[in-house]
């Protein structure tokens, strides 16, 4: 195949005016150190919208967004070992660390200042094929078919490190801000855990999901839950949510804020809100040990995944949908 159908930002804007537009790419080519793979599902993430939207200022332009994309190998680089044709193969959202300055060698590559972003600095997978560094590709447990693997690669990595974040102590009062296709996975690994969950999100249809998996209480998105915190996490790109949530943890809760974007958060009190050592924490990122961990983790605790599939050609309804709220779960794309 010497082309690819595929979907770009050109021009960031509100997504009412379609940011993103269908065309016709050549099929990429790996350099040395990629693999070449041939696109079986692409998730549709929150951070698309932002860089359709232009909330993430663009790295590179146009681009093609998605960064949770399962595919098989079709063609490796030169220098590629470990990895073959045929193999089943995850791309994520970091695709690049310098390895060399302070965090990454304390650890912490996904503080790296020369990092770079599948779907932002790089095309990704709203697309046929896409190319990947082979160091930075995921293998992939078995058990999930390909729509319901995808969203693992990004909602579910976040979702793992932000839980980690929040600092939840053992058996301890999780609230979850927000409940689409993060939330829905940090819930059951946190209920797996131990945790008792309370989910606080504006749409009905979530909290009935969030009840359905376990939570054991759902309310609008500002309530308050029916006992104090131990952690919260704030999935939701929304800053006046920042209060209500502080307010909520009990004495030395943590709030962990997962997005990559977050409206203005309003003035905060520091006796109502912070005082009694309770954090306010941001999530960058995750490490590829992130990745690793999760997805064991999802291979030995089978999660269930909750899709909504739309075939690539209607990529743009399925980023609108998101925004809209009109997506449970994850939206999926299949080309």
């Amino acid at each position: 195949m010497d082309s690819m159908a595929a979907w770009e930002v050109a021009r960031p804007g509100p997504i009412a005016g379609r940011p993103l537009r269908a065309v016709r790419r050549a099929v990429p080519a790996p350099a040395d150190d990629e693999l070449l793979v041939r696109v079986r599902a692409c998730a549709v993430c929150r951070t698309d919208l932002h860089v359709a939207e232009g909330d993430l200022p663009p790295h590179r332009s146009p681009v093609i967004p998605g960064h949770e994309v399962v595919g098989e190998v079709t063609a490796l680089g030169a220098a590629v070992t470990g990895w073959a044709a045929g193999e089943r193969v995850g791309i994520a959202w970091l695709r690049h660390t310098d390895g060399m300055c302070a965090y990454c060698r304390r650890g912490q590559e996904n503080l790296c200042p020369a990092s770079r972003y599948t779907g932002w600095d790089a095309d990704g997978g709203y697309a046929e094929y896409a190319v990947v560094p082979a160091e930075y590709a995921y293998r992939l447990p078995a058990g999930y078919d390909d729509a319901h693997l995808a969203p693992l690669l990004c909602a579910g990595i976040i979702g793992y490190r932000a839980l980690r974040r929040a600092e939840l102590p053992p058996g301890g009062r999780l609230g979850i801000y927000g409940f689409g296709a993060s939330a829905h996975l940090t819930a059951q690994v946190a209920l797996a855990q131990g945790a008792t969950v309370y989910v606080m999100t504006r749409s009905a249809e979530a909290r009935e999901l969030g009840l359905r998996l376990g939570a054991a209480w759902a309310g609008g998105a500002d309530e308050r839950p029916p006992e104090p915190l131990d952690a919260a996490i704030l999935f939701a790109p929304v800053g006046d949510l920042v209060p209500p949530a502080l307010s909520a943890l009990d004495r030395g809760g943590t709030l962990a804020v997962a997005g990559i974007h977050l409206s203005d958060i309003p003035v905060l009190n520091y006796q109502r809100h912070l005082f009694q050592e309770r954090q306010l924490r941001s999530v960058a990122a995750n490490t590829r040990d992130d990745g690793r961990e999760f997805l064991a983790l999802a291979a030995a605790h089978p999660l269930a995944v909750t899709v909504t599939p739309y075939p690539l050609d209607r990529a743009d309804e399925a980023l609108a949908d998101l925004a809209a709220d009109r997506v449970e779960g994850a939206a999926v794309l299949i080309p």
